[in-house]
């Protein structure tokens, strides 16, 4: 599937597809951080027949309804493409050492060789964090690794 972008001038980012039914959808990223959600006439590409405003928290909701259940697809996916990966989800248990510190203190790539995707914190996705992200207790962490890397995550997110 193709997604066109394009700048507006003042406004912002819009990036818009077309489904496979023909209708066009699209999303704009205004400056402000405001996104709205657009669908398009299907006679006429070029006008909006339905516009709907996204604040931040709204924005985030929609993404996890759509990306959550595609990353763990692209997940799965790659498995079968790649002998010996795994991906496991491990919790932050009250009594980490690294509840409330910025995940790269863990240094869980240069430790295992493994990769964390994402952190699950109550029911929200953080796709691919950065080393400043801040682990909390109760946040479900999504690994990549051999089984051997994962378990090793495991008792690093556990135990120090």
């Amino acid at each position: 599937m193709e997604v066109e972008q394009t700048a507006l001038p003042g406004i912002g980012l819009r990036h818009d597809f077309t489904t496979r039914k023909g209708q066009r959808v699209g999303v704009v990223s205004h400056r402000t951080g405001r996104r709205d959600l657009v669908i398009y006439d299907k006679e006429d590409p070029d006008a909006v027949c339905q516009t709907v405003k996204l604040n931040d928290e709204e924005a985030d909701a929609l993404a996890e309804l759509l990306g959550a259940p595609r990353i763990v697809a692209r997940l799965n996916a790659l498995h079968e493409q790649v002998e010996g990966l795994v991906s496991v989800q491990l919790p932050i248990p009250a009594g980490s050492p690294y509840a409330g510190r910025p995940m790269g203190e863990a240094r869980v790539r240069t430790r295992t060789s493994a990769s964390i995707v994402a952190v699950v914190r109550a029911g929200q996705v953080f796709a691919s964090p950065g080393p400043d992200f801040p682990f909390s207790a109760g946040d479900v962490v999504v690994v990549v690794g051999s089984e051997e890397s994962t378990a090793e995550v495991a008792d690093i997110l556990a135990n120090g």
